[in-house]
């Protein structure tokens, strides 16, 4: 699932940081508005930072503004999916190939941070020596890790290649990568780890499976989506 690992610090940590000082100081003003005199004439209840009015105004002020933030960010979140479908004519050859595209169901752009690989092979490719991935690698290590295997890359398969700030609009897709039958008998998972940035300076993370649901011996197209 979509998950956020990262908040932005000056929108959404400092915010929080302003509400507890706001209620430290109300709570403070509160009790040094009841003790005895006798007692606020010590330090440190001589200091007076607020009244108990202007405390609760600030409280009310710096909550009021963390929870319009975090709806304006539920608001701007956005929606990374995928799906793949069985395409013709993919291939320089001809053959068909089970295609994945990541999509931004969103309203907002997404802005790409980073895409990690992580690939593993069938028994019959790992009987042949191939070795499934220990670490989340670049594109360009994985799709040499395939070729391995005697594949050749924009021809039996292709992982798209995606740099660091390519945007996402709403409702866009965007091609993930493709498989024919003949890497499918020797790739058996390719996760994508995908990251991007959105409008309120939030990270979010989502795995990909590429693989997830393909039809590894494709005889005909899959109808449209749209």
């Amino acid at each position: 699932m979509q998950r956020v690992i990262h908040r932005s610090g000056l929108f959404s940590r400092f915010l929080l940081v302003l509400v507890g000082v706001a209620v430290v100081v109300l709570c403070y003003s509160l009790l040094r508005e009841n003790l005895p005199d006798r007692v606020t004439r010590g330090w440190p209840w001589q200091v007076e930072l607020l009244d108990v009015q202007s405390a609760v105004a600030a409280v009310l002020a710096t909550g009021g503004a963390s929870l319009a933030r975090a709806q304006y960010a539920r608001t701007v979140r956005p929606a990374i999916g995928y799906f793949g479908r069985v395409v013709a004519d993919v291939s320089p050859d001809g053959r068909m190939a089970w295609v994945c595209h990541l999509c931004n169901g969103g309203q907002e752009v997404a802005v790409t941070m980073d895409l990690g690989y992580w690939i593993e092979y069938t028994p019959a490719a790992r009987a042949s020596g191939a070795e499934d991935s220990s670490e989340w690698v670049t594109q360009a290590v994985a799709s040499a890790s395939v070729e391995g295997l005697g594949l050749m890359k924009r021809q039996d398969f292709a992982l798209n290649l995606v740099g660091p700030g390519w945007p996402i609009s709403g409702q866009q897709t965007m091609l993930l990568g493709w498989f024919t039958e003949k890497a499918m008998r020797e790739v058996e998972n390719v996760f994508v780890r995908v990251r991007v940035l959105d409008r309120v300076g939030d990270t979010h993370e989502r795995v990909v499976s590429l693989l997830k649901g393909a039809d590894r011996v494709p005889r005909h197209p899959d109808t449209p989506l749209f």
